[in-house]
């Protein structure tokens, strides 16, 4: 306990460097930039900044990227209230009220309680964070190749299963990954796989390329398809920033409930913040004394939506960090830029690199008091960002994706392979493929392989060392629930949009 005190301690007080803070407050700006841009998405954000992080101290290119997480996972609320248009699936829920208090002339008022509301549930997830990981780091250190290999095949599942509309497309996007993630070197016998005498591919395919085309150059693609969308002027605000006593006292509960549903949710791998935010609002709604607010214009709507989805960001970063599994498709991007840092997730990052992870750490906790200020400071400014139309975007994105993918290594093979997987990420969306599962397959792939091939030359060829362990039991059954609980899932969800447009239904 004492180590554990002081390496927090320590890692607090790394990260408030000058560098750190500097690091953190530009990238909460960046973060809520393209949170406010309908369309967008955090994990295309951090994707597009992983680059910037490569000649940075593996804590401050950390911190960066989690402060592009948290401010894009914020800033999709400005314009959810500002012009119906929620800038991040995170905040679809939000839109329901906040847009009905800006049309009232009260934007500010629901601006406000958002970023309150952001704040005390990415803040409050900070102590799972610090006392969860560890724990599960500890767990960690007891896994073997064989406990690898059903570790890689549980995320695999969870992720295909939970984050597809179709569980059956989702492990086909996830089958997909790890086909492509066989490129490359053989791990055992050192044998070129699949590189088409290309010796750009002789190491594998650059993660980060890979992560910009997916998430970032596909959605170039998306928007250039679609007529050039001129965005509606928000309305301006005609309140005050900030809240009374009598408000914070009201939204207070709803806050501390949605902490609790965010880091649920958030350490759950595949859930993500747009699960979050619909569970966070109707248990709001569920528990409010002012139920007849709901639909037009609650405050208490808003602060159970913003609450739950940002309590989400701490959450999704303990499994990734302690077992390579993540959360969801931003963890995914986030793990990519560990591995790019030279680090593995799992225990070594608690004992080995706990200097740089508890820095992290602690980074985390500074970005949730950045993301406060910069985003009560800025919000009038903000507001405007969410007018940009797609004739400004699609340039933009596609310049900082080809930038961003020729800056790795100085190697126009890479723009080529970025706009391979940019491709590959059109077509995911046009079938109904996910990304973020064709991600995992890909990182995850490697790791499963190992695990395979080692546990059975351990063994002489004999599969039952893969049943040899309770662990390997353990995730086993993990992996069972895996498959299961996409159906669980869909029907809850579908369960809340129900009761959440039932209201409105009944008043017509």
């Amino acid at each position: 306990m004492p180590d554990t005190l002081l390496l927090v301690s320590q890692g607090l007080l790394h990260a408030l460097s000058p560098i750190n803070l500097l690091a953190m407050l530009l990238a909460t700006v960046v973060g809520i930039v393209i949170g406010c841009l309908p369309g967008l998405s955090a994990a295309m954000g951090v994707a597009l900044l992983l680059p910037v992080t490569f000649g940075m101290d593996p804590a401050t290119g950390l911190i960066v990227l989690g402060g592009v997480y948290c401010g894009a996972i914020f800033g999709g609320s400005i314009s959810a209230i500002l012009i119906h248009t929620p800038g991040t699936p995170a905040s679809a829920a939000t839109a329901i009220d906040g847009y009905q208090l800006t049309l009232q002339g009260r934007a500010a008022k629901a601006i406000s309680v958002a970023c309150i509301a952001s704040f005390c549930g990415g803040l409050l997830s900070c102590l799972s964070l610090y006392c969860f990981s560890p724990l599960l780091a500890q767990l960690a250190m007891k896994f073997k190749s064989p406990e690898y290999f059903w570790l890689s095949l549980f995320g695999l599942t969870i992720i295909a299963g939970v984050s597809s509309k179709s569980m059956l497309k989702g492990l086909m996007s996830g089958v997909l990954g790890l086909l492509l993630s066989t490129i490359g070197m053989d791990p055992m016998e050192g044998v070129p796989r699949f590189t088409f005498d290309f010796s750009i591919l002789d190491s594998g395919i650059n993660t980060t390329c890979a992560l910009i085309g997916l998430f970032s150059m596909s959605q170039v693609l998306i928007l250039a398809e679609k007529a050039i969308v001129q965005r509606a002027r928000p309305v301006d605000f005609k309140d005050k920033i900030g809240l009374s006593a009598g408000e914070v006292r009201r939204l207070t509960p709803h806050v501390l409930r949605s902490w609790i549903i965010g880091n649920i949710v958030g350490i759950l791998p595949g859930a993500g913040a747009s699960i979050a935010c619909f569970m966070g609002y109707n248990e709001a709604r569920r528990f409010s004394r002012h139920k007849e607010e709901f639909g037009k214009g609650s405050i208490e709507g808003v602060a159970g939506s913003e609450a739950a989805n940002n309590a989400v960001t701490g959450g999704s970063l303990i499994p990734t960090l302690t077992l390579g599994i993540p959360g969801e498709s931003v963890t995914a991007v986030l793990m990519g830029g560990l591995i790019i840092h030279g680090l593995q997730p799992g225990p070594e990052l608690f004992t080995t690199y706990a200097g740089m992870t508890y820095t992290f750490f602690g980074g985390f906790v500074l970005i949730q008091f950045c993301m406060l200020a910069v985003g009560l400071a800025g919000c009038r400014a903000f507001a405007q960002i969410g007018r940009l139309s797609d004739a400004i975007l699609i340039p933009s994105i596609f310049l900082l994706c080809v930038v961003g993918s020729y800056a790795i290594h100085n190697n126009f093979e890479e723009v080529v392979i970025m706009f391979c997987f940019g491709l590959l990420g059109w077509l995911a969306h046009k079938f109904g493929l996910n990304t973020a599962a064709i991600v995992l397959g890909l990182i995850l792939g490697p790791i499963g392989e190992k695990g395979l091939r080692r546990s059975l030359l351990l063994n002489d060829g004999d599969p039952s060392i893969l049943f040899s362990t309770p662990l390997c039991w353990l995730l086993i059954g993990l992996c069972i629930f895996g498959l299961i609980s996409p159906l669980l899932m869909r029907r809850m969800e579908k369960r809340m949009e129900e009761q959440i447009e039932k209201p409105g239904l009944d008043k017509a």
